[in-house]
């Protein structure tokens, strides 16, 4: 009777496997959240804004922005505060998630201005709110008569149409004195008597 012979060939596999560790769940928790994530609110998409004007606010120093009749969408705030130079305030009036931040994007009249805002308590509910020095270039989106936009990331973009009252507002958060447009000096020099020659 002819004997069968084994070869030994899983021998080498099992020492090779006897060297590996076995598998563990140690440090799996650093790949997995501590507690359930919490989801930001879905996008609003961009509001209309047709026939959307600059006003002056009942506040001082402070203009919005929205239809007549309607909510307004935006806010700018010129504010003094002691020891610091002028700040002005933009509210994007727009629901926004309580602790959230984000970074508003201001285009306009050739300039491109980013400026950090939160989730700020306004109401019942919080809105998007940032402030900056009156002084700071990124401002100079508004620093304009040409229509400009804003951005916030899930808040849409607010077309801003064409106004000297944001130009204005900035100007005078800044200290410079208004200038007297050409076409108004005219008329102003046209309404004064002429002095008599002198003889």
């Amino acid at each position: 009777m002819k004997k069968i012979r084994f070869i030994p060939l899983t021998i080498p596999a099992l020492f090779i496997a006897a060297c590996k560790p076995p598998p563990t769940d140690a440090g799996l928790d650093r790949d997995m959240p501590m507690s359930e994530p919490t989801f930001a609110s879905d996008p609003l998409p961009s509001p209309d804004t047709e026939g959307a004007v600059w006003a002056p606010s009942t506040e001082a120093n402070r203009i919005i922005y929205g239809i007549p009749g309607e909510p307004a969408l935006m806010a700018l705030a010129c504010i003094e505060r002691d020891g610091q130079s002028e700040i002005l305030r933009i509210t994007r009036i727009s629901p926004a998630d309580e602790g959230a931040g984000a970074l508003l994007a201001l285009i306009g009249n050739g300039a491109i201005g980013r400026i950090e805002v939160d989730a700020t308590k306004q109401g019942r509910g919080f809105v998007w709110q940032g402030e900056l020095p009156a002084a700071d270039a990124k401002w100079e989106p508004l620093n304009g008569p040409r229509q400009a936009t804003v951005t916030v990331p899930g808040a849409g973009m607010v077309t801003l149409n064409a106004s000297r009252l944001p130009e204005e507002l900035l100007n005078t958060c800044r200290g410079i004195p208004p200038v007297v447009e050409e076409a108004e000096a005219e008329e102003r020099d046209a309404a004064e008597p002429a002095s008599a020659p002198i003889p």
